[in-house]
């Protein structure tokens, strides 16, 4: 039965100790041992714990768990080679002497925090595997946390706290994301971290969808955006596009239609091109904001279907809680892009320079100053009018007189480029006007959508409950 909330990370350490039938190791790298440390000063550990370590040291660190192809040592394999070793050490000499009597577990964190050497934040993973029962299977646990406190024994102390929570949680099972997600950061305050991944597997979890798992980190306000590669697995977005040429296209793609497959490649040749790249360097990832998915009856389903048909036309989705595009550029800033195009249809891009739209950076001007950096270009695709008898574009999109000037400098120097590669017979296709057809089962809506689409929508019946 899993405890309740309100209880201090001593208490929960000591309750481990005490309480449970909780027997392993802890190995912890970059921040000390921060973990054990709770488990040792709570008192009664030898209960629980079997051996405790670190390997500062490269050599040694890579004596015991190997090196890694990437050549980093904060990484997800990593965290994974620690827990298959030192689990695998605590079954070999533990199971004939207390296998009958305790369940196994074996924690692991590999981190950089803020030292004397770097400055900013830390981050690092943490997880753990263990045994629900007696001789049972393992399930496992692992989360990649930011450390945002600026000081180095807060994040320190940070760390201990989320290594004590996961391995409480692996005491006292539950598979309620919510509560799962209450638990690990309990006693921590939101600002102190950032919860940016987290992945659940084992027998017992099978019920658990990891990406809605995900999807909850962004609800609740654990990170601003989760990321998904194109078989629909979340992965780590600063792992995933270190150093690339991102392209990212913003629709809702509710449903994906021949428009937005268009723009994708429409997209991919004009990056291409300006920034003379081959096209398989360029990372494109379609991406959905929260205020996309609210209010369109089940939300998670909604994000399930939209997760799975982007993913049928093989490419990545972000879904972030980035509702103007200054925020989501800052947000790719921060894995050192090589280069990052924003892709919008005109009717998106028109909003940027709305002042409503803008208010929240301190007026367009600040907006536009923080949306067009030196590896920022924003293309634009055009669209039908609502008469659908003009195409408008970059070139006679209505702009305030009092911003035309500011628009012509954006044009002249590229960092607006209009997409002219386009299939001009696509432009009156409407996401909401084939999704109205798909939803009063109107024949023909097929015809607007990528093949791969329209399969998956039949074969599950999608989109079919109205908006109430």
């Amino acid at each position: 039965m899993m405890k309740t909330l309100g209880t201090s990370t001593r208490q929960k350490a000591f309750i481990i100790n005490m309480q449970t039938n909780m027997y392993g190791s802890l190995a912890e790298i970059g921040a000390g041992q921060e973990v054990a440390r709770y488990f040792f000063q709570a008192g009664g550990a030898s209960q629980t714990v079997a051996k405790s370590m670190s390997a500062y040291d490269m050599a040694f660190s890579d004596a015991i768990y190997g090196r890694e192809t990437n050549g980093r040592y904060v990484c997800q394999s990593r965290l994974h080679k620690m827990l298959n070793h030192e689990y695998g050490l605590v079954h070999e000499r533990l199971c004939q002497t207390k296998g009958s009597e305790h369940r196994f577990f074996a924690f692991a964190n590999t981190v950089a925090t803020k030292s004397h050497f770097t400055k900013g934040e830390g981050h690092g993973w943490s997880g753990v595997r263990f045994q629900r029962v007696i001789g049972g299977p393992t399930h496992d646990i692992s989360v990649h946390v930011r450390l945002l406190d600026t000081d180095i024994l807060a994040q320190q102390a940070a760390l201990g706290i989320i290594g004590v929570n996961l391995i409480y949680l692996a005491s006292f099972f539950t598979e309620d994301p919510q509560e799962m997600l209450s638990l690990l950061t309990e006693n921590l305050s939101l600002p102190r971290i950032e919860i940016n991944m987290i992945e659940v597997s084992g027998p017992d979890f099978q019920k658990v969808d990891n990406r809605l798992l995900n999807l909850a980190l962004v609800e609740k306000g654990l990170t601003n955006a989760i990321m998904f590669n194109e078989k629909g697995k979340v992965v780590l977005a600063s792992e995933s596009l270190y150093k690339k040429h991102i392209q990212v296209v913003r629709g809702s793609f509710r449903p994906p239609t021949l428009v937005n497959s268009d723009i994708i490649k429409c997209g991919k040749e004009k990056c291409t091109e300006h920034f003379k790249v081959p096209t398989e360097e360029i990372v494109s990832i379609a991406e959905i904001t929260m205020q996309g998915l609210q209010g369109q009856g089940n939300v998670r389903e909604d994000f399930l279907a939209r997760v799975d048909l982007i993913n049928a036309m093989k490419q990545k989705v972000i879904i972030s809680n980035f509702p103007q595009y200054y925020q989501l550029i800052a947000y790719f800033t921060e894995f050192r892009a090589q280069s990052i195009s924003l892709i919008l249809g005109g009717y998106n891009f028109a909003q940027i320079f709305d002042p409503e739209y803008s208010k929240d950076a301190g007026g367009i001007l600040s907006a536009l100053g923080q949306l067009f950096k030196d590896n920022v270009k924003v293309f634009v695709y055009p669209y039908k009018n609502e008469k659908g008898d003009e195409s408008i574009d970059l070139h006679n999109l209505k702009i305030s007189d009092n911003l035309k000037f500011l628009y012509q400098h954006l044009l002249h120097n590229a960092a607006l480029v209009a997409l002219d590669n386009y299939d001009e017979s696509l432009l009156h296709i409407f996401s909401r006007k084939v999704l109205n057809m798909i939803q009063n089962d109107e024949p023909g809506y097929e015809k607007y959508l990528p093949k791969e689409v329209a399969t998956m929508i039949k074969e599950r019946n999608l989109f079919k409950t109205k908006k109430s």
